[in-house]
């Protein structure tokens, strides 16, 4: 940890807590952190000496009767100011030396009313992948922008969970209550034609809101809940994939297109 953080703070990070222990019965995690965007911080732990759950604080939730099969974090996507995500993204290049993905422009993610703007970066490994959004120029205001505006600045739009069988995770999920976005029933009407070939039966993903797209070698399947905060900011992603470690420009342009179907019931559009 603390070789980590003299590294980054090195490279340009602006330091928020320097090397220190957290400790309880279970014993003694090291951690530091560093600032980033809006309030959104960044940590490094080290718990080789700690076998609790996660760290102090933390415990397991043994209560629930649902089994959502969640892997891990796939990754979480960040919303800056416009102007923003150039700077950011060098952030990242610079203090992590993360490495460009994918980006995509507002010619790619539009709709008639407004686009945004987003770069992937990602580490060495791929295990940790930040896509980082900013609004574009439109005739109305951007997703992007609202979130900005509800929120109060940039922030983590949402967070994305890996699971090995989505459709599982999400009937559990909707059983649970969880309410996912709408998705427009002629998508699915030509989503053969679009992605090929797929194990899962369409109909099933239908019924479900499970979306499918073609990233690399391989596909990925996601789901997006509304918005888990009594404003429209975080929300979460259910993730699979299919031999691909991309991002799906079809996907995204289906998410932006949810997103500003609901933005538009808030009247805010």
């Amino acid at each position: 940890v603390e070789s980590c953080f003299k590294t980054v703070v090195e490279n340009g990070a602006e330091p928020l807590a320097g090397p220190h222990e957290l400790v309880d019965e279970h014993g003694i995690v090291a951690k530091a952190t560093i600032k980033t965007y809006g309030d959104v911080v960044h940590s490094f732990i080290c718990d080789e000496n700690y076998d609790g759950v996660f760290v102090p604080g933390f415990r397991e939730d043994s209560e629930t009767e649902y089994s959502f099969g969640f892997k891990f974090i796939d990754h979480i996507v960040g919303n800056v100011e416009k102007g923003q995500m150039n700077h950011w993204a060098d952030f990242y290049a610079d203090v992590f030396s993360f490495t460009q993905l994918v980006h995509f422009t507002d010619k790619d993610i539009s709709t008639k009313y407004s686009a945004l703007m987003s770069k992937v970066m990602q580490n060495s490994n791929r295990y940790i992948k930040f896509p980082i959004n900013e609004p574009a120029d439109g005739l109305n205001k951007s997703q992007i922008q609202e979130f900005l505006d509800y929120y109060g600045g940039p922030g983590s739009q949402h967070i994305a969970l890996l699971t090995d069988d989505i459709v599982h995770t999400c009937t559990q999920m909707r059983n649970a209550g969880v309410e996912f976005l709408e998705i427009p029933d002629a998508y699915y009407d030509v989503l053969k034609e679009r992605v090929g070939d797929i194990e899962e039966d369409i109909e099933i993903l239908r019924q479900l809101g499970i979306l499918v797209d073609r990233a690399g070698e391989g596909y990925l399947l996601q789901l997006f809940t509304k918005p888990v905060q009594d404003r429209p900011t975080l929300f979460y992603e259910i993730i699979q994939r299919k031999g691909s470690d991309g991002f799906g420009q079809g996907n995204f342009q289906a998410l932006f297109d949810s997103i500003e179907h609901e933005q538009g019931l808030r009247g805010n559009l």
